[in-house]
C-alpha cells in the first residue's frame, strides 16, 4: 500500500496519477476531519470510471498506514506569493518531525518520500528523526527542477522537452544549479545549441519558475509534483531501477558530508540504489558546494530536538 501524507493539492495530483498508474492500493492521511475521506471518494468514483483497480481510502489516523511500504509526504504549509522556500523553514520543520514519529511507529519497513518545502532541509530533518539508513529517505525536487529546465529549453529549441536530458542539481531553491554542459538532446549539449543569452534565460526561468506559478495562480504547483512523485513511486514499487534526481544525504559523494542535496540516484525496490556522480567541471563543483552551504544554512536555523528522538 502507497500512503500519502497531505490531502492537499499536491498529496491528491500525486494520488491522482499513481492510481492512473495503478502502482498499488492508496490511503490519503490528513489532519482535517472529512477532506481526505472526500477527496478519496472522489478519487474512488474516479478509478471505478476508468475501470482502474486501485482501492483509493481516506484517514485521520495515522494507524491506518500499517503495512505501507512506500510512504509520500507532502504535508504542510504551503508556499505563498512573495513567500521564499526557506521562509517556510519553521513552520514546516515541527510537522515533518511529528510525521517522522508516526511512520517510525507504524510503517517502519516503508520506503519515505517527501515534497514538502524547503525539502533538503525537511529530508534531513526526516533523515535524522527516522535514524534510518539513507536510502530510505529521498526527497522529491530533482525530477521538477530537471523538467522545468527541459520545458524551457524546448521552447527555445522547437523540439519535444521528451527530446531533452536535463541535469539540475544542488538545492530545490533559489540556490539550485541547472547544468546546461551536461544537458542534451540526442547527446549534444545545450551549450551546443544555444546561446549564451538562451542558457541565461532557461537557467533563470527554471530556477524561477516555482515563483512564477504561485505569483499567477496564488498557490504554488500540484501537478508537476504529482506527476514527478508518481515516477518516482512507480520506479520504486516496480524496482525499475530508473535515474532520477532527487535530494539525498550525501556521505561523500561530491566531496560533501552531512548534507542532503538532489543529485542524479538509482531508484529501485529499496529505495536509492546508487548515487551517480557527475563529472562537473571545477566551476560547476565550486557552484554545488555553494548550493549545498546554502541548504547547511537552513538546517543551523533549526531546534537540535527536532533531529533527535
Amino acid at each position: 500500500m502507497i500512503t500519502i501524507v497531505g490531502a492537499g493539492r499536491v498529496g491528491v495530483a500525486a494520488a491522482l496519477f499513481m492510481m492512473l498508474r495503478e502502482l498499488d492500493d492508496i490511503l490519503l492521511i490528513d489532519i482535517i476531519e472529512g477532506k481526505p475521506q472526500g477527496e478519496a471518494l472522489d478519487l474512488a468514483h474516479a478509478a471505478a470510471i476508468l475501470g482502474l483497480s486501485v482501492d483509493v481510502r481516506g484517514s485521520n489516523d495515522y494507524r491506518d498506514m500499517a503495512g505501507s511500504d512506500l510512504v509520500v509526504v507532502t504535508a504542510g504549509f504551503p508556499r505563498k506569493p512573495g513567500m521564499t522556500r526557506e521562509e517556510l523553514l519553521a513552520k514546516n520543520a515541527g510537522i515533518i518531525a511529528g510525521i517522522a514519529d508516526n511512520i517510525l511507529e507504524y510503517a517502519p519497513n516503508s520506503v519515505v518520500m517527501l515534497t514538502t518545502n524547503p525539502v533538503d532541509a525537511m529530508t534531513y530533518v526526516m533523515y535524522k528523526r527516522l535514524g534510518w539508513e539513507r536510502r530510505r529517505v529521498i526527497g522529491f525536487s530533482g525530477v521538477l527542477d530537471a523538467g522545468r529546465l527541459a520545458y524551457y529549453a524546448s521552447r527555445k529549441l522547437g523540439v519535444s522537452p521528451a527530446s531533452i536530458t536535463p541535469v539540475v542539481i544542488g538545492m530545490h531553491g533559489e540556490a539550485m544549479l541547472p547544468v546546461p554542459r551536461l544537458s542534451s538532446v540526442a547527446g549534444i549539449p545545450l551549450t551546443s545549441l544555444l546561446t549564451e543569452e538562451e542558457l541565461r534565460e532557461v537557467a533563470e526561468e527554471t530556477v524561477k519558475a516555482g515563483a512564477a506559478i504561485t505569483q499567477l495562480r496564488g498557490y504554488s504547483s500540484s501537478y508537476g509534483p504529482g506527476a514527478g512523485l508518481a515516477l518516482m513511486a512507480e520506479s520504486v514499487k516496480k524496482n525499475q531501477r530508473r535515474a532520477f534526481t532527487a535530494s539525498v544525504y550525501l556521505d561523500g559523494e561530491y566531496g560533501e558530508r552531512d548534507v542532503v542535496a538532489e543529485v542524479p540516484v538509482v531508484l529501485g525496490g529499496g529505495g536509492v540504489e546508487r548515487i551517480l556522480e557527475l563529472p562537473l567541471t571545477e566551476e560547476e563543483r565550486r557552484a554545488f558546494h555553494e548550493s549545498c552551504s546554502a541548504v547547511r544554512d537552513l538546517v543551523k536555523r533549526l531546534p537540535r530536538e527536532l533531529l533527535e528522538r
